[in-house]
């Protein structure tokens, strides 16, 4: 359940879908979707994370290896421009394995959002019930899905392209689905939710996640969607992690039980980390602070542990995530 760690490879020569890049990150104004930007070109990315806690220093993660290797190919020591003309420096990063038990414990699991104690987080548990769940299942398996690398997906209203990790504001898909209209009527009504009842959510993202597969590390890119993202868990549970610099301005010297210092990959870096548990047929709200601050990912794991409870990932978890595109995008 832990962020990704990395190290320089044991073998020279040894490749990897992993790059280690130097000369760019956000102490020098690039953001991770900056980084993205760039590297996506080269293939699917399984994120961005930051190397060491100086700012400067990245690791590029891809799906696969060959992408990596283009990228290492056409990019290290060459200008960049679009990360400011900054040369890069590049080589090879290899994941480092980590037990699955000390991984499991390394961060409390909150079970309610008031627990977890990030502003801007709300959870709902048993916001639909059994059988809208199956409802739901059925109306998305009678459409065509979309295959990534480790998921599937389908996307309504608008599409949102992994490329550029932004949405496609010129193919409007038209309106969300009718079979979404009781979920997207109940979140408006429902008292939880502070400043939902004026939000009309258009845009809809449906991922299909296997047994061991989750989500890297992010935060949804701002200008692409408003303040309010809901995400739906249907048919598995699974633990949703959510990270910020320990040093950021705004957040608390003092680290709480129910956050942990990490080392990040490459070097020492602190990071707050919290983690909550979602049920089937819960709601989550991020807002605010929790949107925006704080980067959230599913961890790649088949079994998860709940305050010592060890709980099996489902044959498959499908999750709605609903959004608002900017009005001036419309």
């Amino acid at each position: 359940m832990g962020v990704p760690r990395f190290g320089r490879p044991k073998k020279d020569g040894e490749l990897s879908s992993n790059l280690y890049v130097a000369n760019c990150g956000r102490a020098v104004g690039h953001s991770d979707d900056d980084i993205a930007s760039v590297f996506c070109k080269f293939g699917e990315l399984q994120g961005v994370y930051a190397a060491d806690e100086s700012g400067t220093r990245v690791i590029v993660s891809y799906f696969e290896e060959g992408s990596a290797q283009s990228a290492l190919n056409a990019l290290d020591g060459r200008p960049c421009p679009e990360l400011g003309g900054r040369s890069l420096h590049i080589r090879y990063s290899v994941l480092q394995p980590t037990p699955q038990d000390k991984v499991s414990d390394l961060v409390p699991v909150s079970v309610t959002a008031s627990d977890l104690s990030i502003p801007g987080i709300y959870l709902v548990h048993d916001f639909i019930t059994a059988k809208e769940e199956e409802a739901l299942l059925q109306a998305v398996d009678c459409r065509p899905w979309n295959s990534l690398s480790k998921r599937r997906v389908q996307h309504y209203g608008y599409e949102f392209r992994y490329d550029t990790r932004n949405v496609n504001t010129r193919h409007c898909l038209g309106e969300l689905p009718s079979f979404v209209s009781p979920i997207l009527e109940r979140i408006s009504s429902c008292s939880t939710f502070k400043n939902a009842e004026n939000v009309v959510l258009d845009q809809l993202t449906v991922n299909e996640y296997p047994p061991g597969v989750g989500l890297s590390p992010h935060i949804d890119t701002h200008s692409a969607f408003e303040d309010l993202i809901f995400s739906l868990s249907l048919s598995g549970p699974c633990i949703m992690e959510f990270r910020r610099y320990a040093n950021s301005d705004g957040l608390p010297r003092v680290i709480s039980s129910a956050a942990t210092k990490v080392e990040s990959p490459e070097d020492d870096s602190n990071f707050i980390r919290r983690a909550i548990y979602l049920p089937p047929r819960s709601l989550l709200l991020m807002s605010g602070e929790a949107r925006y601050a704080w980067q959230h990912y599913i961890p790649h794991h088949k079994v998860d542990k709940v305050n010592g409870r060890v709980i099996r990932r489902a044959s498959r978890r499908v999750s709605f995530t609903f959004r608002k595109i900017p009005i001036s995008f419309e």
